[in-house]
């Protein structure tokens, strides 16, 4: 038995990896990380653009089909979805076994609709209908026309992984978004156990700009007023996940809930995102071994994974010392930083990376379409 399954038995938290590509289905990769403990996988649009451009493994597939005269756009998500349905296929057995707890494979949305409410719900329920696998996520980015997609597809019964969560506030309309549209699901005589949802709350990169503005306090401040900025570094992400799973425990244990749990309703786990460390700095397992609790996921990157797996420590840490965390957001605001500001500065930031990775493989790939024109 790894770690990673003893994260799992003693507490209650599955570890996902935060990659997929043709080579871990090719080489038998996948299934290795399965039988290590891996529970699920997650992707995104820049993981999807470095798999396609990183190698030939989808060199045959592309020619075969732009020479089949399938439009450049509509080859990406074959060569996606191919990769999706075969690591759906490896974790259908953990999915049947688990009772659909875990064993799920997440697709996102094309980028460019993370503004557009009905488009993201078309593009959504598509994707569920093309793959038609229970244990599929879809993943919708959690902007302000992102929560009622969210909440049409669970009213309609849709697994989704709900993404690039940066703020509280936000956190709180993915609840409400979730619960409404378990109610929305119930009235209509639908069955919520057969719907699962994750939050993905993003952490790291929360304090790579936290960081970056208190050194800014710092730099310009009286001596304790650049100690406390300094003191603060490095604390306010895992401040602000852990508050997360605060809120995640309250609309959850309350009775409202009850009784959608009565009839089968799973509760909406908090998955940590971005949790590999971006600072040298600071520990490698900081946003891993910092959030460790019942009904949560962490999606890692391989090296993060490996490296939990080598030195990770297996305790439940996300609520041991709640006050601390509260204090450390308090002492955010203190100095003058707003979180709301900068987390909304981070959620343009992420959806903008996204559209610029896969805008980039696009061209790529027309680029390449063209060259194959060219030579025949």
């Amino acid at each position: 038995m790894t770690k990673l399954h003893d994260l799992y038995e003693r507490c209650g938290q599955s570890a996902w990896i935060d990659d997929l590509k043709r080579s871990y289905l090719t080489s038998g990769e996948l299934a290795r990380l399965i039988d290590q403990g891996v529970r699920g996988v997650t992707s995104n649009p820049t993981i999807m653009a470095k798999a396609i451009e990183g190698g030939s493994d989808y060199d045959e597939q592309f020619e075969r089909l732009v020479r089949a005269g399938v439009p450049v756009e509509d080859v990406y998500w074959e060569l996606v979805i191919e990769d999706v349905v075969g690591a759906l296929d490896a974790f259908r057995p953990l999915y049947d076994a688990s009772g659909g707890t875990d064993g799920f494979v997440s697709v996102e949305v094309a980028p460019d609709l993370a503004h557009d409410t009905a488009g993201t719900i078309a593009a959504a329920r598509r994707l569920h209908e093309r793959i038609g696998r229970p244990n599929l996520l879809v993943k919708i980015p959690a902007t302000p026309e992102g929560i009622p997609a969210i909440e049409e597809m669970i009213a309609e019964g849709r697994s989704t992984n709900v993404t690039l969560i940066f703020s509280l506030e936000r956190y709180h309309a993915v609840i409400d978004a979730y619960l409404a549209g378990l109610r929305r699901l119930v009235a209509a005589g639908g069955d919520p156990g057969r719907v699962a949802s994750v939050a993905s709350f993003f952490v790291s990169r929360v304090d790579t700009e936290v960081d970056r503005r208190l050194e800014a306090v710092a730099a310009s401040a009286d001596e304790e007023t650049a100690r406390r900025a300094h003191a603060l570094r490095g604390t306010v992400a895992l401040a602000q996940a852990r508050a997360a799973y605060e809120l995640f425990r309250h609309a959850f244990d309350a009775p409202a809930f009850a009784d959608l749990a009565g009839r089968g309703a799973r509760v909406q786990r908090p998955l940590w995102a971005s949790t590999s460390t971006k600072n040298p700095a600071y520990p490698d397992l900081l946003y891993v071994d910092g959030l460790i609790g019942p009904d949560t996921v962490n999606t890692m990157p391989l090296a993060t994974l490996e490296a939990f797996l080598d030195h990770g420590t297996v305790e439940r840490t996300v609520d041991t010392d709640l006050p601390a965390a509260h204090a450390a957001l308090a002492e955010a605001g203190a100095l003058g930083l707003d979180l709301r500001e900068i987390t909304d500065l981070l959620e343009q930031e992420g959806v903008a990376a996204f559209a610029k990775s896969f805008d980039g493989l696009l061209d790529d790939l027309r680029a390449k379409a063209a060259a194959l024109g060219a030579r025949s």
